[in-house]
């Protein structure tokens, strides 16, 4: 879509043309109320300026629409056919690394609570695991501040995409 249309929408349809960016409604709706953006730097700035604000409690809850690294992402939505497109140098990695990745996810989830958050776009499936393995050192606040930039980091980038 381009700048113009989404200026143009009205706030709901607005607010459903970004809901694939994360899943946070009161980003979605602070952007959208923001309108209108005299080019695309001005959004992507609002849309970071706003996602600098996210606490633990935004990014628990766009985690529930995070599926895990390396899983089969099931779903016929935006945020799905993304999540696949975006993850898959993991699905395409040999076995061995497959399962390196699943016993990663899970010793991340009994440490830190949370699926593992990382933008997956541009890496590589080794890239993937070798930063999972990284951050499981990383005490809790530590691995909140990087969740929550790994969450704006893709947001910005689904953002991106979507708006020109």
């Amino acid at each position: 879509m381009d700048l113009v249309s989404f200026n143009q929408l009205p706030p709901e349809a607005a607010q459903a043309a970004i809901a694939h960016c994360v899943a946070i409604p009161a980003w979605q709706q602070a952007l959208v109320a923001a309108r209108p953006f005299a080019n695309v730097a001005a959004l992507q700035e609002t849309a970071d300026r706003l996602a600098q604000l996210w606490q633990a409690d935004a990014l628990t809850q766009a985690l529930s629409a995070h599926p895990r690294i390396g899983d089969k992402v099931a779903g016929a939505n935006k945020e799905a056919a993304l999540s696949r497109s975006e993850q898959s140098a993991m699905q395409q990695a040999n076995g061995a690394l497959q399962l390196a990745m699943l016993a990663g996810n899970q010793t991340y989830e009994q440490r830190f609570g949370r699926v593992f958050l990382i933008r997956a776009k541009g890496r590589s499936g080794e890239e993937m695991l070798a930063e999972l393995q990284r951050r499981l050192n990383n005490d809790a606040q530590s691995e909140q501040r990087e969740a929550l930039t790994q969450l704006r980091e893709i947001t910005l980038l689904r953002l991106k995409e979507s708006i020109t």
